[in-house]
Formats: structure tokens, C-alpha cells, sequence
């Protein structure tokens, strides 16, 4: 190669090294900005909702958010969002996690990081008390209300039952009570507070034990962040492990709240949970 040759081929490499950008890690970028941009629900308590009195965002999701934070050692800066927005928003980077009751859907993991769940959200059966049904496969064939194109309705359908949708869970309830369906399927949260409601007023419900879905619930990024997964993940066991997750749980969807809830999900792999991953 001729001396022509070698200062051509230097003056390529010196700009390809130009071109080239910098890996990027997001987890140092979060550090020396000393913030961390958490995506949360605008507007769906108890996860975040704005606080009637102060006018700030509050919440179980709000919680978690400013405890990673701290973790972390940094300022939590929150970031309201509606339900479509929250995959979009992490994965386009204007976020740095979202934290919104995410569920892990199989769509969803092709466009965004999942962080190890939290817990394990559930779509449960309630019934009339009076119900001779015991399983969810005593429901089989049989006729059970929801939320139209909800993950509710989809668990129907998994389980070979028969979906009478409605636009809101008040509709689908008020369905059971008045015999148009057998049953109603929806959130535990929401079951367990329709089923304490019933005790006093109307037609007395139960819930029925075996889970209709599970839908592991964790922190959403941007993927290909290695540093800033296992960051997150090391957090979130943490925090399970000093109790804290707990403590937002209880403050929020607790024994002493009108939910009734009593966690005992704990941080775990993905790979370690046995459930049915919804497209």
C-alpha cells in the first residue's frame, strides 16, 4: 500500500470514528442529570391521579416512582400520561421508565424493556353468593359480563365462556345483579371492592379463588439499556426486600383501604412465573 493509499484509508477511519455515535447508557445519562423521568397514569387512582387538595400527582405509582428515585439517589420527575401513551413514551426515550400499572403483554415486550414484575395483577370472577359454581371451569359456556375489549373480556374468551361487554365496570355489575349474566370478570381491585359493596347492598357476591389471568405488572424502558435494567431490577428488589413496596401497597391498596388488598407477590424473574402471556 502506497503512502497515497494509507493517508486516504486514515482520513475514512478518522471519519467514520466521527460518524459513529457513542454508545448510549442511559443509566449515566440519568446519574448527571440526577433525574429520573418516571411516566405514570394521568388520571386513573389509585396508581396517580392528581391530589384534589394540592393539585400534585399521587399514588400508589407515584410512590414507587419517587422510591426508585431515591434509591437511585436522584430527583423523581413525574410525567402524566394516558393509557395508550405509556409503552410509546418510554420507548421513544421521553421517559426514562414508566410506571403505570404495566402489564407484560407479548406486543408490548417487542417495543420496550420489562423490568422483573412487582407484582401480579389479576383478573378475577365474581359471582352470586348463592352460586353453585366453585372453579372458573364451572363457568365454561356460561354467559359473564365486562368492560368491552378490556384483558377481562379476553379471559372470558380464554375461558371458553360467553362475554356480555359493557362500557364500564358499573354496567357490567349492574348485569349480574339483575341475572343478565352469571358472573362479571375484571380487576381484583375492582372485583374486591364490588364484592365488600354487595355485602350491604343489592345481591350478595363472592369471588371465585382460581385467577382468571395473571398479568405480571413491572417497570417499562427503553430496551437494549442493559445498565439501566439491572439497575432498575436491583432497585425493585430492594425496596421488596426493606418492606417498602409493601408500605406504598398498603397506603394505597391496603387492608385499611376501600380496595381490602394484602400483597404477597414478591420480585421475581419473568422466566420464574407461570402464566399465559397475553399477545
Amino acid at each position: 500500500m502506497n503512502m497515497k493509499c494509507i493517508t486516504i484509508s486514515l482520513a475514512l477511519a478518522a471519519t467514520t470514528a466521527i460518524a459513529a455515535p457513542a454508545s448510549a447508557d442511559q443509566l449515566a445519562d440519568i446519574m448527571a442529570a440526577k433525574t429520573l423521568r418516571c411516566a405514570t397514569f394521568a388520571d386513573v387512582p389509585p396508581f396517580a391521579s392528581p391530589d384534589p387538595k394540592t393539585r400534585e400527582m399521587a399514588g400508589f405509582d407515584v410512590d414507587l416512582c419517587n422510591a426508585i428515585a431515591a434509591k437511585l439517589g436522584v430527583k423523581a420527575e413525574i410525567k402524566p400520561v394516558s393509557v395508550e401513551a405509556r409503552v410509546p413514551e418510554v420507548k421513544l426515550g421521553r421517559v426514562d421508565i414508566t410506571v403505570a400499572n404495566l402489564a407484560y403483554t407479548l406486543s408490548r415486550a417487542e417495543q420496550i424493556q420489562f423490568s422483573d414484575p412487582y407484582y401480579l395483577a389479576k383478573e378475577m370472577l365474581i359471582v352470586p353468593a348463592d352460586s353453585a359454581g366453585k372453579t372458573k371451569a364451572d363457568f365454561t359456556g356460561k354467559r359473564l359480563a365486562s368492560t368491552k375489549g378490556s384483558t377481562s373480556e379476553m379471559s372470558i374468551k380464554l375461558n371458553k365462556s360467553d362475554p356480555l361487554t359493557f362500557q364500564d365496570t358499573a354496567s357490567a355489575y349492574l348485569a349480574v345483579q339483575q341475572g343478565k349474566a352469571e358472573g362479571m370478570v375484571a380487576n381484583t381491585m375492582t372485583t374486591t371492592k364490588f364484592v365488600n359493596e354487595s355485602q350491604t347492598k343489592g345481591k350478595k357476591m363472592r369471588m371465585i379463588d382460581d385467577p382468571m389471568l395473571y398479568q405480571p405488572i413491572g417497570v417499562g424502558m427503553k430496551k437494549d439499556e442493559p445498565a439501566l435494567t439491572a439497575k432498575i431490577n436491583d432497585t425493585l428488589r430492594a425496596l421488596d426486600a426493606d418492606g417498602e413496596i409493601n408500605k406504598i401497597w398498603n397506603k394505597w391498596l391496603g387492608p385499611d383501604t376501600e380496595y381490602k388488598m394484602t400483597r404477597t407477590d414478591k420480585v421475581v424473574k419473568l422466566s420464574e412465573l407461570k402464566f399465559d402471556p397475553i399477545p
